[in-house]
């Protein structure tokens, strides 16, 4: 609303040209973000508790999680909705890229606030089939990596790190490629949402590290000094990643050790989306295996632990996803989830070393 609605008067009062500057916005937003989450935090707790929606333990997790059974889930809706008043305040709603990001964000949100009804109504584990939720991400994830391309926003071409120029053309083929991409992000961050506070902080250096390439990629003369493509009005994802990183600083208030209420299904699904589709249109989508490094290790310890018991019988990890375990192996809690976060932090600090190594 700044941008729309006091910008246009910039010409008669200079003050309001400092709302067309995406680092100004971005610095309002990430504070509004934090502000709305902290302070209605407590009351959207109160309210969840008093409905009694409470998250439900499997029966197959480490004993050690059983006393969180009926904690207060749903945060997804504390963290967005902070996200979108500051946003609301902050965003330039005429960039496409901004707009599609919100598209897969709403999408994937709405599947998972169905999928932790249905798990809170049955008081089970189950919730929407996996084949279902593939179907609702893959079907949103075609969409918009049609939209992208059909409108000219991206290429089809396929960059990686520390090199300067795309390696090949993937055509067609990029649907699929960039689907799985989004679909995958925002499954090993469901994944990796195991502990208290666990999936926030990797969540929250790769908004840190997506937002600084977003910047540099909305940046004509940055972009063509650093080699990397120019892509118009992406600029804006800057401003979201910052609503977005101060309402999951927000959330982190009161879903740090102990825990008072979980993200969700509808937190770790859409965000997870989100950074997925920030990459494939900031054309970052190899180098979010490393600064996303924690989801994808996740990820590949429950496929590999699938793959081999299903194959061998025999079990690699105590427990996947590999969070449980290290909580298996005697770990604290705490040390898991700070270790994982600066596992995270460097692997943010690598993946930004690429913008200048090409």
């Amino acid at each position: 609303m700044l941008y729309h609605f006091l910008y246009p008067f910039s010409q008669e009062i200079p003050l309001f040209n400092v709302f067309r500057y995406i680092t100004t916005r971005s610095f309002i937003a990430f504070v509004l973000g934090t502000f709305f989450a902290i302070l209605w935090g407590k009351k959207f707790i109160a309210f969840i508790r008093k409905k009694q929606f409470g998250q439900v333990i499997r029966e197959e997790g480490p004993e050690s999680h059983k006393k969180k059974g009926g904690t207060p889930t749903f945060g997804g809706i504390l963290i967005l909705g902070s996200m979108l008043l500051a946003l609301l305040v902050c965003g330039n709603f005429l960039s496409y890229p901004l707009l599609c990001t919100l598209f897969v964000m709403g999408s994937y949100f709405l599947l998972g606030f169905v999928d932790d009804y249905l798990k809170i109504l049955k008081k089970n584990t189950n919730g929407i089939s996996a084949r279902g939720k593939l179907v609702w991400q893959f079907l949103t994830a075609f969409i918009i990596s049609y939209l992208l391309v059909h409108k000219g926003i991206i290429t089809t071409e396929l960059y990686v790190p520390f090199l300067k120029y795309p390696i090949l053309d993937l055509g067609w083929f990029f649907y699929i490629f960039s689907g799985l991409v989004i679909v995958g992000c925002s499954n090993a961050v469901n994944l990796t949402d195991g502990l208290d506070g666990l999936a926030i902080g990797p969540i929250m250096t790769s908004l840190v590290t997506i937002s600084v390439l977003c910047y540099v990629g909305g940046h004509a003369e940055l972009s063509e000094y650093l080699f990397i493509p120019y892509i118009k009005d992406i600029g804006e994802l800057v401003v979201f990643s910052a609503a977005l990183i101060g309402a999951s600083f927000g959330f982190l208030w009161y879903n740090t050790y102990p825990a008072q209420i979980f993200m969700g299904d509808v937190g770790s699904l859409s965000i997870g989306g989100a950074l997925g589709v920030m990459s494939v249109i900031s054309k970052n989508e190899v180098l979010l295996l490393i600064f996303g490094g924690i989801f994808v290790i996740e990820a590949l310890s429950v496929i590999i632990q699938v793959a081999s018991f299903k194959t061998r019988g025999k079990r690699v990890f105590k427990m996947a996803p590999i969070h449980h375990h290290f909580e298996l192996k005697g770990w604290e809690e705490p040390k898991v989830i700070v270790r994982f976060w600066i596992i995270s932090a460097v692997l943010a600090v690598l993946s930004l070393a690429s913008l200048k190594l090409r």
